[in-house]
């Protein structure tokens, strides 16, 4: 395929098979979309073939939605059914003609009798009873409540539109699913959600996402674009990148020494070939090197961003304070009451659900909205904001040159294209304008400007959106050296593992401030599912004993004893593991505080037992929490067994 007389792949072959999960990777602009959009049928080839098999149902998440923006999100998802809903119609239409018909006996009620008959079964194969559930299962997995299912789509932003055609795509189960990038407007519950709904299905997939962690869970392929070339491995993504460094390794040396080989080839051919007596040997030897078939070293793109932040003075000991904040919607409450302050040092994490009002505090912290209640910057802070929709506020007429330029301070601008450059903005490309930029290039663009003036308070509210693998990586080896404060909002496990060291979760109008990282949040909201799904079981239990006499459980005497013994057992060793999984929670919190104040954190790392001692905790808590989950369903098995709530 090519694109104005440049490659952007040349000679790829590569066949998929039913059950594959593949992620397909690379860097922005390696053609990875455009490699799906020729799969879909959007592209036609300039060389080669493409075949599929007869009647191939695919199914494509495209970053450029196209969607009917009256329908409601119930409306999208029920799309996914077309054939389910014409035949429910049909058959809403004969029963309402039996309603009114009184010619039994005729041919054509028979008829009628028979199609409905037909439909009713065909109704059922087609899972038509549990529709309604499984469309309610699978959009309050994306994070949709059932109060809005009927609202139509213009009310709702591109993040949840594109997570409406997601829920029909996945609901619609085509032969082949394409993924364009589909954690990029979903938050940490809902990928996690997304995650195990894909790896427990046996759907065939084909998905672009920089996200490793969700590959790593999703996929058991990997597809890398790389320079007009793919490289295909049966691993998923970070198993991928070991199989692949080990690959050229070998190629290297095995190159190597086929360089040394044909150097001593071409030696003994210089010393014999005047030689009348060695003449045939040495034609021997040069029709050995034409034959010998040189190999090749699979080539690496190797070009990255790098970039470091302006010195800057120190802040006051509090950076940021909120009391009391509140912000509403119209009709809508988003932050009530909410209370939080944010030291000279915290690295700090904000997650929670879409629409929780995580951007929204970012907003009212830097006074770009109104709310209730007391927000404050605190004493010589100097605040570097990347919004989320920072890309898509730049200038579309400017150049990414004058766009440096223009928000540089005077003495900055003559150094406005190697600046450009540290970005990978090179050669003509600082002329090009920002509306013919991709969404990465725009992001690294954003990113370029915001360090053009000094920072000890450094926001960023999605900084990995749109941004590949080795952008992500440089941005977060930065990040990481930044001696000022950071807040950062992201749904990027990954990117946000090992860089912040606080944790606030946005749940309920409130916020709950961790004092941990994302690995400790993911336990603590693991632990916390449990318990909400053990008080709705326990409710359930009790409306379902009011209902049922006590003893209509068909138990002998015998057995109700041995059964009630085993349940006090059970209860016993459930409030056991409790107490120990609150005892672990405590100490590794303790040592999560000592570790994000720097003198504390400097004397446990002197101790060279820490380290272990630290992961054994993590691996002890993650194995109580394993034994608490098998103990409840013991537990909850005897309760059903005595009737009991």
């Amino acid at each position: 395929l090519f694109f104005g007389g440049r490659a952007i792949f040349d000679e790829v072959s590569f066949q998929i098979n039913p059950g594959d999960r593949i992620g397909l990777v690379g860097r922005n602009g390696a053609g990875k979309s455009t490699l799906l959009k020729l799969i879909a049928g959007d592209y036609s080839l300039d060389g080669g073939a493409m075949s599929k098999a007869k009647e191939t149902r695919i199914g494509f998440l495209r970053q450029d939605l196209k969607m009917d923006m009256d329908k409601s999100i119930m409306d999208i998802a029920r799309s996914a059914f077309d054939e389910i809903t014409r035949i429910n119609i049909r058959i809403e239409e004969i029963n309402t003609a039996f309603e009114v018909r009184t010619d039994y006996e005729s041919d054509s009620y028979s008829a009628l009798i028979d199609e409905l008959s037909e439909l009713s079964e065909r109704f059922g194969l087609l899972g038509g009873d549990s529709l309604d559930a499984d469309i309610e299962l699978v959009l309050k997995g994306l994070g949709f409540e059932p109060e809005v299912f009927e609202d139509p789509l213009h009310t709702f932003s591109g993040g949840w539109r594109m997570r409406a055609e997601l829920a029909r795509l996945l609901l619609q189960k085509p032969d082949l699913l394409l993924l364009d990038e589909p954690t990029n407007h979903l938050d940490i519950e809902s990928i996690m959600w997304l995650e195990q709904h894909l790896s427990e299905s046996n759907q065939t997939l084909l998905v672009v996402s920089h996200d490793r962690t969700f590959l790593d869970h999703v996929t058991n392929r990997t597809i890398e674009v790389m320079m007009g070339k793919i490289y295909d491995f049966n691993a998923p993504y970070t198993r991928y990148l070991t199989l692949r460094a080990d690959l050229r390794e070998k190629q290297l040396a095995t190159a190597k020494n086929q360089e040394r080989e044909i150097k001593q080839t071409e030696e003994l051919i210089e010393r014999f070939r005047a030689k009348a007596s060695k003449a045939s040997f040495a034609q021997s030897l040069i029709k050995k090197l034409d034959r010998m078939e040189r190999i090749e070293v699979d080539q690496e793109d190797s070009s990255a961003m790098h970039f470091r932040f302006l010195p800057a003075p120190r802040s006051g000991k509090v950076v940021a304070k909120a009391e009391g904040v509140g912000k509403s919607y119209d009709d809508k409450l988003v932050l009530k009451g909410v209370d939080l302050e944010i030291e000279r040092g915290d690295r700090v994490a904000f997650v929670g659900q879409n629409g929780q009002g995580k951007s929204t505090l970012v907003k009212a912290l830097l006074k770009e909205i109104s709310s209730e209640g007391t927000l404050e910057l605190g004493h010589n802070v100097l605040v570097g904001y990347f919004a989320q929709d920072q890309a898509d506020e730049l200038d579309g007429n400017k150049t990414a040159l004058q766009t440096i330029e223009d928000a540089s301070p005077e003495e900055m601008r003559k150094h406005a294209r190697s600046m450009l450059g540290s970005f990978m903005f090179r050669g003509e490309d600082v002329e090009k304008k920002v509306k013919v930029l991709s969404g990465g290039e725009r992001g690294r663009l954003a990113l370029c400007k915001l360090l053009l003036k000094p920072i000890n308070f450094l926001v960023m509210d999605e900084p990995t959106n749109h941004l590949d693998m080795n952008s992500k990586d440089v941005l977060k080896n930065s990040l990481l050296s930044f001696e000022g404060t950071l807040l950062v909002v992201s749904h990027d496990r990954e990117f946000l593992e090992g860089l912040v060291t606080k944790t606030i979760e946005f749940r309920d109008h409130k916020v709950k401030t961790l004092l941990g990282g994302i690995e400790y949040y993911l336990e603590y909201r693991k632990m916390e599912t449990m318990r909400e799904v053990e008080a709705k079981s326990a409710k359930a239990k009790k409306q379902k004993t009011k209902k049922n006499a006590p003893d209509d459980n068909g138990l002998s005497y015998n057995d109700r004893k041995k059964f009630e013994k085993e349940l006090r057992s059970e209860t016993r060793n459930l409030e056991a593991i409790e107490q120990a999984v609150e005892e672990l929670e405590e100490a590794i919190r303790d040592w999560d505080v000592q570790l994000a104040d720097p003198i504390a954190c400097k004397e446990l790392m002197a101790d060279q037992d820490f380290y272990p001692k630290y992961e054994q905790k993590k691996a002890a808590l993650s194995a109580k929490m394993e034994e608490w989950e098998a103990c409840n369903i013991k537990k909850e098995a005897l309760e059903e067994q005595l009737g009991s709530s």
